[in-house]
């Protein structure tokens, strides 16, 4: 099951021994071995972090605690200096915070990107329109929509496509919001026979447990972007700053790159996410 730790498997040791990883680690032991990192559930639930948090772990001497929750939910817990390391993907939201110097060691790590998916039968006739026609379609249909509605990037991305297509869906009958991470919604959408947005790393993991079809992609907005940042122990004393920099470090390693680039390769025909550290 998705969004479950695992301990580390000899193949996944051999596909890092592949990308040059294994014997390669950080000087020392940590003082503080435990970090808190707080993240959207789209990393877990695509089974990304099952591969790579165990190499980091082994690598360096550090225990991940993993939270996660919305993005939104995420940030505030940085904003707070509840968590030492934040891995997200709602770049306007991130940059409040940055700007507020609340995290530091801002670095762009991978993307894949949001979809629109439903029933075969699509109700609201939206496959191949934009994402913009394809709401103003189910609004005017009053077809089942089911949101995240946790204040997560997903649902903020959500939130966005709907006020561009003014329409308010808050509080209509056809729209349902669960509160709950993205493979929890797209479970839930396939379930209700209706329309969702999520992005393409949960749906690719998911297929095989739902019945949904993807039927508005492509827009250039609907690109899904992830930072990883370190919470800035300048203003919380208690943050784990060495283990939250070990932690960006990997995740923007050439090598961890190149495993982020390939996973889901094997199993779906396609990458779940495209490497982007050191770009602009």
């Amino acid at each position: 099951m998705f969004g479950k730790r695992y301990r580390v498997s000899i193949a996944v040791f051999c596909f890092f021994i592949m990308n040059g990883f294994i014997g390669i680690g950080f000087a020392g032991e940590p003082k503080n071995k435990d970090i808190i990192l707080a993240t959207t559930t789209s990393t877990v639930d695509s089974g990304l972090l099952d591969v790579l948090l165990p190499v980091f772990e082994k690598l360096t001497g550090y225990r991940v605690k993993t939270i996660s929750v919305g993005t939104g939910q995420a940030l505030a817990m940085g904003e707070k200096g509840e968590a030492d390391v934040l891995l997200t993907h709602a770049p306007a939201s991130e940059k409040k915070l940055v700007d507020t110097g609340a995290v530091t060691n801002y670095q762009l790590v991978m993307h894949n990107d949001f979809i629109l998916v439903g029933p075969a039968e699509d109700p609201a006739g939206i496959k191949g329109k934009t994402s913009i026609e394809s709401l103003k379609a189910i609004a005017a249909k009053k077809a089942l929509f089911i949101s995240r509605g946790d204040d997560s990037g997903t649902h903020k991305k959500e939130l966005s496509i709907w006020k561009k297509a003014e329409v308010t869906p808050a509080g209509a009958e056809w729209y349902q919001e669960t509160g709950q991470g993205m493979g929890a919604t797209v479970l839930m959408a396939s379930e209700k026979k209706a329309y969702t947005l999520t992005d393409r790393a949960t749906y690719l993991a998911q297929k095989a447990n739902i019945k949904l079809e993807i039927l508005s992609q492509g827009d250039p907005s609907l690109l899904n972007i992830y930072h990883a940042m370190e919470v800035n122990v300048a203003k919380f004393a208690k943050v784990n700053a060495d283990g939250a920099k070990a932690f960006v470090e990997f995740m923007v390693d050439p090598r961890t790159q190149k495993v982020i680039g390939s996973f889901g390769m094997d199993k779906f025909g396609e990458p779940l996410f495209f490497p982007d550290a050191g770009k602009k």
